[in-house]
């Protein structure tokens, strides 16, 4: 029977999908799961503990022989189905997405739209995965080259994008033979659930996608159980730095593959000969985008003096349009931060700032609207010293600065420890081409502030992370070389 849609979130707790840990949890337990903009609770989710992630290890590992050794083209049928799934509960997905999270409905359907585009992508991929024939050194010989998946994959994704993050990770996973373990955010576990659910009827067996689900004070006993076990061949992690290099200080005693999506500080560098009115729409669009809380919102904006004023004035107005709100609410604009702790430390870095000089143009404070909202802010006069230029931000707080000298901006932009994306916006061929290549991250947008898609290699460089997630390059992060020598002498 095809997955049903929820009509009305408040039927949740009821609802009774089918168990995505197999075998059955040994835990009792279970943790609430609440509405950002509401503080109500929409459901409960189980609290696994260590041994209940070592039987989802055990499980995957043991479905793994099967599920590798089914051609590509019965796996690609899969996640065709598994897409088409998707598709048919895109609505659903999106105002589940909504519920727990908080992002505007209107976003969660683009999310929903972004999630599915890499299950139909490694779908086609899956055919794709071939090797090589190399000529040997010595006559009679032949060098091949093979590729082979690389065992269980534990995926452990965030609540800001707690669709998209699952997909962009499994599907290249199943794809090429790998069964995964699933630890999806505690703050958006039933998107994960849900998906899960869709992935098995569309026949993905369930040991071969399992799923463990934990509260905060249970993350740091389940996180350690999936970066040591030694079934577990590869970590995909998406979060924050701090954690990232705790999983792969954890991951090193049993040498596993790792690919690292992790916190960024991306500068977006406003030249003198930019289209201003394209600028301010782009710097909105990847600022204010789920409240900021993306890894690559616009951190910190360099606008060049002799556009400083206009581009200032026009991102105010831009931003004072913007309606604050409940996510489910089709007109809302920006929706809560993920928690009452994200409320504060966003202020706090406003605050620091406020304190050594900054000036608030628009919002600067907590909303007024009951949640964990908080007010679409523009702050001019920042500088190097303040904490919301070293830190990121992950709210809603747009921090404008001054240049005159290209060389000094690069310099700027660059004097920070992440490197996932930057931004530019410039009509200057040449400048455009060397910028590109000065800036000091793994992603670059060029007039434009959205550049996620499907068919890109996703990742950064220095403490941003490593490997890369989407386009064809994404499944190699799946896959071992193997070499072997054939011998006809």
């Amino acid at each position: 029977m095809e997955f049903r849609a929820i009509r009305a979130m408040s039927t949740l707790r009821a609802v009774k999908l089918s168990s995505t840990l197999n075998p059955a949890p040994t835990s009792s337990r279970t943790f609430d799961v609440r509405n950002p903009a509401t503080g109500a609770v929409i459901g409960q989710m189980t609290n696994h503990s260590v041994a209940d992630v070592q039987q989802v290890i055990k499980a995957a590992d043991a479905g793994w022989m099967e599920w590798r050794q089914r051609s590509a083209k019965d796996r690609a049928a899969v996640l065709r189905k598994w897409a088409a799934l998707i598709s048919s509960n895109s609505e659903y997905l999106a105002q589940l997405i909504s519920s727990e999270g908080g992002k505007p409905v209107r976003e969660a359907r683009g999310e929903m739209t972004y999630a599915n585009s890499f299950v139909s992508y490694f779908a086609e991929e899956a055919i794709r995965v071939d090797g090589d024939i190399i000529p040997a050194n010595t006559s009679g010989q032949r060098i091949l080259v093979l590729k082979q998946p690389v065992g269980v994959s534990a995926c452990i994704t965030p609540w800001n994008f707690p669709a998209a993050m699952i997909t962009r990770k499994v599907a290249p996973a199943l794809a090429v033979g790998c069964p995964v373990v699933i630890k999806p955010a505690s703050e958006t576990p039933f998107t994960a659930q849900a998906l899960v659910e869709l992935a098995v009827q569309a026949g993905v067996p369930r040991d071969v996608i399992g799923m463990v689900t934990c509260d905060e004070d249970n993350v740091a006993n389940v996180g350690k159980e999936l970066a040591t076990n030694e079934l577990v061949r590869k970590i995909s992690f998406t979060g924050s730095t701090a954690v990232g290099k705790h999983l792969m200080a954890l991951a090193s005693g049993t040498v596993k593959r790792m690919s690292m999506e992790l916190g960024g500080n991306a500068p977006f560098i406003v030249f003198d000969d930019a289209n201003i009115s394209k600028a301010v729409a782009g710097a909105v669009a990847s600022k204010f985008r789920n409240s900021g809380q993306t890894c690559v919102c616009v951190n910190r904006i360099f606008v060049h003096d002799k556009v400083f004023d206009e581009f200032t004035e026009k991102l105010k107005v831009a931003v004072s349009k913007l309606k604050v709100g409940e996510g489910l609410d089709e007109t809302t604009d920006q929706g809560p931060l993920i928690s009452a702790e994200s409320v504060q430390r966003v202020h706090s870095l406003v605050s620091d700032a406020t304190s050594r000089g900054a000036k608030v143009l628009i919002g600067g404070k907590p909303h007024s609207l009951k949640g964990f909202f908080y007010e679409p802010t523009v702050l001019t006069g920042i500088t190097p010293d303040m904490k919301i230029e070293q830190e990121e931000i992950f709210g809603p707080i747009a921090c404008v600065s001054r240049f005159s000298d290209d060389r000094e901006v690069i310099k700027r932009a660059n004097a920070t420890k992440a490197g996932l994306i930057g931004y530019f916006f410039s009509q200057n061929l040449s400048r455009a081409w060397r910028v590109a290549e000065e800036l000091e991250c793994g992603m670059v947008g060029v007039n434009s502030g959205l550049v996620s898609s499907e068919v890109a290699p996703f990742g950064g460089v220095k403490e941003s992370g490593v490997g890369r997630e989407g386009s064809r390059y994404g499944v190699n992060e799946y896959l071992n070389l193997k070499y072997v020598l054939m011998d006809f002498n």
